[in-house]
């Protein structure tokens, strides 16, 4: 690789479309991007302003009106202070021996990818669990029947909220997971169709959730078994606004060596903004 060929852009637009083909919870339908913009720095703030619901009152022809109420107004701050960073070479020797050649930093950089991607997803999945404006009394699940019952429990909890009925989803471990397929209650994502869209991780549908499985789920801490305990979390993408960029990314010959080298920098933060559009619960998972 001639670094005087090297294109940052072209490079930075393939890592992005590579991070999004991995995320789990940092993907639309997941979390909203309403606020994102453009980012530059680590450090930029983003204002979200929020107006609170009016009053309705019964009106009686005839009578005075009351004097219009002042809408009360809060300002919300989503801080973009996430910044993750890659860096790697390729030596002219290993370059010329190897077979792929020039493609190993390709790969290397769709690893890179993937790695943004864990540490995205985890750092969005425990916002979410420590923000949710539901959180449920731990539970021990080991059969299918528990898994669904508590499904229904956090749709239960969406509903009171009138969070809307399309668009919700789920995040499951994968002990979790192995409880509701085979399931007839529970639609296989293999069974959608390929006109049905499916989002990254998700297994199938059941309890009006799209189900979607990440081991970047939180550890639980109330349950009893540690080891298979992890936070189940349900909700709705209007709850969680996030915002990433891959702001630079760029080729370059260390001094000190004879190889080729890519850096890059991730910049990103989040912020749940409708705490009431999530509901967690910390699940001790036995599998048989």
């Amino acid at each position: 690789m001639a670094v005087d060929t090297f294109i940052p852009e072209v490079w930075s637009a393939q890592l992005q479309v590579a991070l999004a083909q991995y995320l789990v919870t940092g993907q639309p339908g997941v979390i909203n991007r309403d606020y994102e913009g453009e980012i530059a720095n680590q450090g930029d703030t983003v204002h979200i302003g929020a107006i609170g619901r009016p009053t309705v009152s019964t009106y009686t022809k005839n009578t005075t009106v009351l004097a219009p109420e002042v809408l009360a107004t809060t300002d919300q701050s989503l801080l973009i202070d996430q910044a993750k960073s890659f860096d790697f070479k390729l030596d002219d020797v290993d370059k010329a021996q190897t077979r792929a050649g020039g493609q190993l930093l390709n790969r290397a950089a769709e690893e890179a990818a993937k790695s943004v991607a864990e540490v995205i997803d985890s750092y969005l999945l425990t916002l979410m669990s420590a923000g949710a404006g539901k959180i449920l009394t731990p539970q021990a699940v080991g059969t299918a029947d528990a898994a669904f019952l508590l499904l229904r429990q956090l749709n239960m909890w969406m509903n009171k909220v009138s969070a809307p009925r399309s668009g919700r989803w789920a995040v499951v471990s994968p002990e979790f997971e192995a409880l509701v397929l085979g399931d007839p209650r529970f639609i296989d994502a293999s069974k959608y169709g390929s006109s049905t869209p499916i989002l990254n991780g998700e297994i199938g549908r059941a309890v009006g959730f799209n189900v979607m499985v990440s081991n970047q789920l939180p550890v639980g801490t109330a349950a009893t078994n540690p080891a298979v305990s992890n936070f189940v979390i349900a909700g709705h993408g209007m709850a969680t606004t996030f915002a990433s960029q891959i702001s630079k990314v760029e080729a370059f010959r260390p001094e000190a060596s004879f190889s080729d080298a890519i850096k890059g920098l991730s910049l990103y933060g989040a912020k749940v903004v409708r705490p009431e559009g999530l509901v967690v619960c910390d699940v001790d998972v036995t599998v048989a």
